[in-house]
């Protein structure tokens, strides 16, 4: 089989899977207002449905694909197996952005072989907004091909980028924004890595960057940013990870890249 047939068909079946995902996590906030006020709170209520929610898409896929490995934020810790496929899910990418109500959480769920993304799909639950790509494939949303930006000045454009939790991490994060701040148009800090590159993927965004993601983060939404036309890396030749993930058109890549490696982004805690 064709790597392009396997990746279709991997995307056919994470499609429904993460849809389901979507609606269970966007009903189960919607029941907690209630619940929050008599007997739990809103922190419970984001951990019960991120668990709830990766229970849920790896009994789906299991159900389909039982020799598959998964990889989840909550519960999920299958080594890849060589040859397999392995899913990659984030449950709820954006949890903080969930626990107050702003509608940017997102399920992010990618299909991998061999540390290689084939398909990948994120959905804004709050909004039902989906991007989709396959390896090879092209990157889509509603219908439409999409495009990175075609950007060549980094002082013109529009970054995203996203902090750590961590305050070391996040003091040192912010010294870094503090001086690339005058060197771009603008930042947004959107709270959720997979809508940030896949807004990337359609222009939305100019560029991304941030430290400290792990694979469930980036592994759909870096797919969709790719089959864009985006480069997604990491610093200095390393692959886009816990190190640094750098998403950017080909022509602003290398100038981001560079003035982030000047400032030392991949330093700190």
């Amino acid at each position: 089989m064709s790597e392009f047939r396997a990746a279709g068909e991997l995307l056919a079946i994470a499609l429904p899977v993460a849809r389901e995902a979507a609606a269970t996590a966007r009903r189960m906030r919607a029941e907690a207002i209630t619940d929050v006020e008599t007997k739990s709170t809103l922190t419970d209520v984001v951990t019960a449905a991120d668990r709830a929610v990766e229970r849920q898409v790896v009994e789906a896929l299991r159900s389909v694909r039982p020799e598959d490995g998964v990889l989840g934020e909550e519960y999920g810790e299958s080594a890849p197996t060589p040859g397999a496929v392995r899913w990659i899910l984030d449950p709820i990418d954006g949890t903080v952005n969930y626990l107050y109500g702003i509608p940017a959480y997102a399920v992010s769920l990618a299909a991998e072989v061999d540390g290689v993304v084939l398909a990948g799909v994120v959905i804004n639950a709050a909004t039902g907004d989906e991007w989709t790509a396959t390896r090879g494939g092209g990157a889509w949303r509603a219908g439409r091909r999409l495009r990175c930006s075609g950007r060549t000045d980094l002082s013109q454009s529009l970054v995203g980028t996203g902090f750590g939790y961590d305050a070391k991490r996040r003091e040192h994060q912010g010294a870094v924004l503090a001086q690339l701040i005058t060197r771009v148009r603008d930042i947004r800090r959107i709270g959720a890595a997979a809508l940030d590159l896949c807004s990337v993927g359609e222009g939305v965004l100019d560029a991304y960057y941030e430290k400290g993601l792990n694979p469930w983060d980036h592994a759909a939404g870096g797919l969709v940013a790719t089959e864009a036309g985006a480069v997604v890396g990491g610093l200095e030749g390393a692959a886009p990870g816990l190190g640094m993930v750098v998403a950017a058109p080909p022509a602003l890549f290398g100038p981001l890249h560079d003035a982030l490696v000047e400032l030392d982004a991949g330093g700190g805690a």
